[in-house]
């Protein structure tokens, strides 16, 4: 009989919208999880267990209610999940992982979280990531690095770690991430996952640190594409002040309904070369690539192999951007001193940075995504990728604290593919689709036009079907 962190997120909030299950059973048997597991795994910053009991109790209330009166809630509503610490939640704990922010408190929810509240899901606690999100690792001056849940050598990526090995280890069974330069896709791949990083504008960047740049949004993990879609539309929504608003689905719905229906035959450009000058395909990402360049075939869906070349100029565009991200964060002196040595690099660069470069990076971010609309989605209804170029590394193996220069060049060269949907503000969907010969997840990515999550979606969850594991199992803890 399959435990309760075996079923899907989905398949947890029918049981709790048809009786079958309490919200607060659900959540007591993660908590008891993360009290067991999660000492070895370094998944979450804090655990906010009063207050997810808190809100599964209403959770049930809720539900009670609306069997009485036959209104429908939200398919996820009393199901328990994991929010990234980079987003605040009122009176808890608010590190953005960084050692100058050790015991901050949260003034306000951000609007990603009210959205969560209003969806009736229940806060199981903040998830690790690196320094203000900046790395493609989990690894901070907080404590220990978070862990593989396949392999506790391994890296689980970054910089949503934490949420995805989470998931990964069921002690959540989904989990909210950000990503601005991958953050969400990359540990969906390297921890066997499904990551969203929806359009640009979708969900609401504020209130508290809008993203003025365009390259971040929150995004969803989860095991299965259902999941992770009712998740982005449980999070999506326009909110007073917004920066950028994506507009509605083509076709009307949410994505959930679109992830349960058929994609019909598309065209598709496989991209293998990474646009990254010098980055190297490893062979087993370049396998799994391969591997759903067939199925896509198999499934009816015309695959064409497309050349980009490859650009530095991109690179550089978004060290100027990303720089300034990192020098955004206002501090003390004091509280500079605790800055691990890639975020203090970060911060020195941008001193460099002047404001036309800063302008022209800008305007080299949109001529990318107009490049792609013209080149590309004239003739193409999707493109595939591989995820990352490297199976998930070694703890520590990006790491370059005595040469940060070098630790950009590395991680840039892990992580070519995933960037360019930041840049864009282009929807991706990462699909967790193969395992190399060590067992170690690897992922293959789709993008798509602005505002067609839908479209990638529908693909995605017909690929996933495809695989042995429809619901990948959870790996045995080491």
């Amino acid at each position: 009989m399959a435990e309760l962190h075996d079923l899907t997120a989905l398949e947890q909030g029918a049981a709790i919208a048809g009786g079958e299950l309490s919200s607060v059973a659900l959540t007591d048997h993660y908590l008891d999880r993360i009290d067991r597991e999660d000492k070895a795994l370094g998944a979450y910053l804090t655990v906010t267990a009063d207050l997810a009991r808190e809100q599964a109790s209403a959770a049930d209330r809720d539900t009670a209610d609306a069997r009485r009166d036959g209104t429908r809630l939200s398919p996820l509503h009393g199901v328990p999940l994991a929010v990234k610490d980079l987003v605040q939640v009122a009176d808890v704990r608010y590190t953005s992982g960084s050692r100058a922010f050790t015991d901050r408190i949260g003034d306000l929810d951000d609007h990603v979280v009210t959205r969560l509240r209003e969806a009736g899901t229940v806060l199981l606690g903040k998830t690790n990531l690196p320094e203000f999100a900046l790395p493609c690792y989990t690894e901070n001056g907080l404590g220990a690095p978070t862990r593989n849940p396949w392999d506790p050598e391994r890296s689980p990526g970054g910089s949503s770690g934490g949420s995805a090995a989470a998931v990964a280890a069921g002690l959540a069974p989904l989990a909210h991430g950000t990503d601005a330069g991958g953050s969400v896709r990359i540990p969906a791949s390297a921890c066997g996952l499904v990551g969203i990083k929806p359009s640009r504008g979708r969900i609401s960047n504020g209130p508290s640190r809008p993203d003025i740049t365009g390259l971040s949004t929150h995004g969803a993990l989860a095991r299965t594409v259902a999941d992770a879609a009712a998740l982005v539309d449980a999070m999506a929504g326009r909110m007073p002040g917004d920066v950028y608003t994506a507009p509605g689905y083509p076709g009307g719905g949410t994505l959930l309904d679109h992830a349960r229906r058929e994609p019909g035959r598309l065209r598709i450009a496989g991209l293998r070369a990474p646009m990254v000058p010098d980055a190297v395909l490893h062979p087993d990402c370049a396998a799994a690539y391969g591997a759903a360049a067939v199925t896509l075939a198999e499934l009816g869906h015309t695959v064409e192999e497309v050349e980009m070349p490859a650009d530095g100029g991109i690179v550089e565009a978004f060290t100027h951007v990303w720089s300034v991200e990192a020098a955004s964060y206002e501090l003390e002196p004091y509280e500079e001193r605790e800055l691990m040595p890639f975020t203090a690099y970060l911060r020195d660069v941008a001193n460099a940075v002047t404001a036309r470069q800063y302008d022209q990076a800008l305007r080299t971010f949109r001529g990318v995504g107009q490049m792609l609309t013209d080149l590309l989605f004239g003739a193409y209804d999707v493109i595939l990728t591989p995820t990352l170029a490297e199976p998930p590394t070694l703890t520590g193996e990006l790491r370059e604290d005595s040469d940060p220069a070098a630790e950009f060049a590395r991680m840039t060269a892990f992580m070519p593919y995933t960037t360019v949907y930041n840049l864009t503000g282009l929807p991706a969907v990462s699909v967790p689709l193969s395992r190399n010969p060590d067992g170690l997840p690897t992922g293959v990515m789709l993008g798509g036009r602005y505002a067609d999550e839908p479209t990638l979606v529908s693909l995605a969850a017909q690929l996933q079907a495809t695989t042995a594991e429809v619901t990948p199992r959870h790996p045995a803890m080491w």
